[in-house]
């Protein structure tokens, strides 16, 4: 068994593919009309092109919405992603306007950094040593 798909919950698909594309850095997978105004949209990483996807879903559902708003309010990341060096990543996102509510903090081997993906998540990056 393997993860192939997950998804996070988007107030505005094409904004959320401009964030994870152009500011993330994911390409854009599949982009499917469902109904009148949804897509099936999905990006992945540029380094495993064939790997698992993210699908920007509407927040179409009210509990989605619910529970989405819930997370952030407590401060939970809706996502984790892995970094190469997330003190680099952190100085690079930042650059570009990306807000951070946790500044890169090393627990043990791990280093996290948690970031406003603009689109009502939170997300966080990780790296292990």
């Amino acid at each position: 068994m393997k993860i192939h798909l997950t998804s996070v919950f988007v107030d505005d698909q094409a904004a959320a593919l401009r964030f994870y594309t152009e500011v993330l850095g994911f390409v854009k997978k599949h982009d499917v009309p469902v109904g009148e105004t949804d897509r099936w949209l999905t990006v992945v990483s540029p380094e495993d092109p064939d790997g698992p996807e993210l699908l920007l879903e509407p927040l179409g559902h009210p509990a989605a919405r619910t529970y989405r708003d819930a997370l952030v309010a407590d401060g939970i990341p809706l996502a984790q992603f892995a970094v190469d060096d997330v003190k680099a990543e952190y100085e690079r996102l930042r650059g570009h306007g990306v807000r951070f509510t946790q500044e890169p903090l090393e627990m043990g081997p791990v280093t996290t950094a948690v970031l406003d993906d603009t689109c009502g998540n939170l997300i966080q990056i990780a790296t292990q040593a």
